[in-house]
């Protein structure tokens, strides 16, 4: 009986680890880890303190997809996309890292940029006209809210979505593909800045 006890006291750690270390906890502590190098490296400063910018053409990052902020910091770190502060920023970093910051960033609360202009009626009808003609809801969803890889664009910062999409237009811009650069292929800057208020304002 005796050695029968030891033999059960042995296997429980086992037993009940699934239970204690779950993908919910797994998630926890992924975003505990990421919260600490972004404060390591002062995301905020830049990005917002929660991920919400006040910043003129600097992205919000809270609520944005975890997949996709981790492939632009891979993209960063390896100088796929050249923007010095942000190569600076993410040098050295491991993939679990980059990881652990995608996964802190998504689970911020979407917020709107505290400076956001007024909707204009105009603008946004004849963005959301060119929007749904370019089809941005078959990837980025109807919502706009993004998918996996995708970004959340709904709600970003105006004048960021009108530089990145004349970036992408004018090839000065590339994702993992060119799939962007072929959907604002041939836009004029009226257009692209009309697509930019209409996604902002949602």
């Amino acid at each position: 009986m005796k050695a029968w006890i030891m033999g059960l006291a042995l296997m429980a750690p086992a037993f009940f680890a699934p239970a204690f270390v779950g993908p919910a906890m797994a998630q926890d502590a992924a975003v505990e880890r990421g919260a600490a190098v972004a404060a390591e490296r002062n995301c905020g400063a830049c990005h917002g303190e929660r991920g919400v910018s006040a910043t003129p053409s600097i992205p919000s990052l809270a609520g944005q997809q975890g997949e996709f902020v981790t492939l632009q910091l891979v993209m960063f770190r390896e100088g796929l996309r050249d923007v010095p502060p942000m190569m600076t920023a993410t040098e050295g970093l491991t993939d679990t890292q980059l990881e652990d910051l995608g996964a802190y960033f998504a689970s911020l609360p979407h917020g709107v940029p505290p400076d956001r202009a007024r909707r204009n009626v105009g603008a946004f009808n004849n963005g959301a006209a060119l929007a749904n003609r370019l089809r941005c809801g078959v990837c980025h969803l109807p919502n706009l809210t993004g998918q996996a890889q995708v970004p959340r664009i709904a709600g970003q910062r105006e004048d960021f979505l009108a530089a990145t999409l004349k970036a992408y237009r004018d090839s000065q811009r590339h994702g993992t593909d060119t799939q962007m650069n072929a959907a604002v292929h041939g836009l004029t800057d009226a257009q692209i800045d009309a697509i930019a208020h209409y996604v902002a304002q949602r």
